[in-house]
C-alpha cells in the first residue's frame, strides 16, 4: 500500500464538513456520453450524477483526442448499496486475514470500496470511467475497472509500476483531461474520479463538500 494516498478511511476525510449545495441528480444518457450496462439497476440510479460532475465529464470529454471517448460505467451508488459492498468486500478481506484487528479491516478495505457514512458515489459526485476507441473498444488500461487490489497485485493504483507502457500512456491521457476538467482522482483507483464530495474538498483544501448522501427522487 502506498503510504503517501490518503485513503478514504482517513480521518481527515470524515472531518470535512458537508454544505449540500442541492443540486440535482441528473442522468447522464441524456447527454450524449457514451454509457455501460455492466453495473445497471432496476432503478436506473448507476446513470445518475450530480449537474456540476456530468459538466465536469462533458468537459473532459472535449478534452481527448479525435477518435478516444470516455466510457461511463457507475455514478450514483444508493447508500445501501454502498453498505452492502463494504461490509462484503470486508467480509472477504477478514477471512483472508483473521488476524487483523477492526482498524486494519477498514483501511485496508477503503482501498477499494468508500466506508458508507463518507463515500462520493452515494453523494453522487463521483464516476468509474474508463476510455473507448471509435469502434467502442476499451483501451487497454492495465487493469479491468474495478479490479481490486488482490486481483491485481496492486496494478489498480493509478500510479502502479507494473503497467505497460501502453497502459501508462492510457492512464495519463483519461487523467490528464479529468484532472483539467476539475475532477480528482481516488489513487488506489485508476478509474474512480470526483468533484465535490469530502476526499475532494480535502485533496483541493475546500473548507467543506458540496454533495452530500443523497438519494434517487
Amino acid at each position: 500500500m502506498s503510504s503517501s494516498i490518503v485513503l478514504m478511511s482517513d480521518r481527515r476525510v470524515a472531518a470535512i464538513p458537508v454544505q449540500d449545495c442541492g443540486e440535482d441528480l441528473v442522468d447522464v444518457h441524456m447527454h450524449g456520453l457514451h454509457v455501460d450496462d455492466r453495473k445497471c439497476d432496476a432503478a436506473g440510479a448507476w446513470t445518475h450524477v450530480r449537474q456540476g460532475v456530468l459538466t465536469r465529464l462533458l468537459h473532459a470529454q472535449s478534452l481527448l483526442p479525435v477518435g478516444v471517448a470516455v466510457l461511463f460505467i457507475e455514478g450514483f451508488r444508493p447508500p445501501a448499496l454502498q453498505k452492502q459492498y463494504f461490509d462484503s468486500y470486508s467480509e472477504e478481506l477478514a477471512r483472508a486475514n483473521p488476524l487483523w484487528q477492526a482498524a486494519e479491516l477498514r483501511e485496508a478495505a477503503s482501498r477499494f470500496v468508500s466506508p458508507p457514512e463518507i463515500a462520493p458515489h452515494s453523494a453522487g459526485a463521483a464516476v468509474d470511467v474508463t476510455l473507448i476507441d471509435h469502434q467502442g473498444r476499451e483501451l487497454d488500461m492495465g487493469t479491468r475497472v474495478n479490479a481490486s487490489p488482490e486481483e491485481s497485485d496492486g496494478a489498480c493504483y493509478t500510479d502502479a509500476p507494473n503497467l505497460s507502457a501502453r497502459a501508462r500512456m492510457n492512464r495519463a491521457t483519461l487523467g490528464g483531461a479529468l484532472s483539467t476538467a476539475g475532477l480528482i482522482n481516488y489513487g488506489t483507483e485508476w478509474w474512480h474520479w470526483s468533484f465535490g464530495d469530502r476526499y475532494w474538498a480535502l485533496q483541493t483544501q475546500q473548507p467543506a463538500a458540496l454533495y452530500g448522501p443523497v438519494e434517487l427522487p
